[in-house]
């Protein structure tokens, strides 16, 4: 299986200004989390990854990782994974290190990718992330260049950041969707086999939806910290400036813009929700909850009046029972 650059991009309905997170998936990448996060099967899981307890203590996900819903088999490799990215996203965004200490640290990382993908040796810096991965990449030939994206779209982010940019327009954020959540879906698609076309472009549809519920979640969280996610064509169109949205405080303007991409990211997620007829197995129900669970919270940020300036939506146990049931009748 191979990375398609157009791949992630849906129908035009779902990507049009005036139209409208299985997989796991990770804040900057997954998709698809931030510390504090709560979501439909919420994870709290061991400090340092082991063969047989491999998920970060003081995460929390927003959704399922590795659960007991994955077949036993897969579960070293899909947390090989997991820990692979996790530590990545937090290379680029934990702690105050400056901007170039960021990018240092992801290349000697994006290196040592490299050299344990080649049958080489890593540094010593991280052998509780490139021992599974290492041997996730022996027993299932895991597709390298996929890796290597979500990389890409980490350094972008320290960059962009840095540099106080956002996205000109939708498809700039789709492209930083592409690399950084569309690979996790196709990697976990390639631990179970499904490789066809159709099941790629659902998979990357619920992938970019699953990045985008996360930005709308979080706008007021990544806008304080430098983040502009909201295309500036959008803005532009609600008549919302920068200023605005760095003062926080919803308005007319800014309500009708985030509807705006609550609506699209729903779109998208629809556009690829089929795909959970196609996933084999348990794993099929863990993607329609995950599907669900990013539903889920674009109900709440409609039902809190689309305010994510000044508040962050979450998932609790008490929306268990709903997305269980929604996720029976997909």
């Amino acid at each position: 299986m191979t990375d398609r650059p157009h791949a992630g991009r849906c129908p035009p309905a779902a990507r049009s200004p005036a139209s409208i997170r299985s997989t796991f998936y990770f804040r900057r990448n997954t998709p698809c989390a931030r510390n504090g996060g709560t979501g439909s099967a919420t994870i709290r899981a061991v400090n340092r990854p082991t063969p047989v307890d491999p998920l970060p203590r003081t995460h929390y996900e927003n959704f399922p990782v590795a659960s007991w819903l994955c077949p036993p088999r897969l579960r070293p490799a899909i947390a090989a994974i997991y820990w692979f990215a996790r530590t990545a996203d937090d290379l680029a965004d934990e702690g105050d290190a400056p901007a170039q200490q960021r990018l240092d640290d992801l290349a000697v990382y994006g290196a040592d990718l490299a050299a344990v993908t080649g049958c080489g040796a890593s540094s010593p810096r991280w052998p509780e992330v490139f021992g599974p991965l290492c041997a996730a990449q022996r027993d299932f030939d895991l597709p390298v260049p996929l890796l290597a994206n979500v990389l890409s779209a980490f350094e972008q982010d320290v960059t962009r950041t840095r540099d106080r940019a956002g996205y000109e327009d939708r498809d700039e954020l789709l492209d930083y969707c592409r690399r950084s959540a569309n690979p996790v879906g196709r990697l976990l698609l390639h631990l179970y086999g499904v490789n066809d076309a159709q099941a790629l472009a659902r998979s990357d549809c619920i992938c970019t939806a699953l990045q985008l519920i996360n930005f709308w979640q979080d706008l007021g969280l990544d806008i304080a910290r430098g983040r502009f996610y909201l295309p500036r064509q959008d803005c532009a169109v609600h008549g919302v400036t920068q200023d605005d949205l760095l003062a926080l405080r919803s308005t007319a303007k800014t309500t009708k813009l985030i509807a705006s991409q609550v609506e699209w990211a729903r779109a998208t997620m629809l556009n690829g929700s089929a795909l959970v007829h196609q996933v084999p197995g348990r794993a099929g129900w863990e993607l329609r909850l995950v599907v669900q669970g990013g539903l889920r919270i674009l109900d709440r940020i409609e039902a809190m009046g689309f305010n994510t300036l000044s508040a962050r939506p979450r998932l609790t146990a008490w929306d268990a029972p709903l997305l269980l049931w929604r996720a029976i009748w997909m």
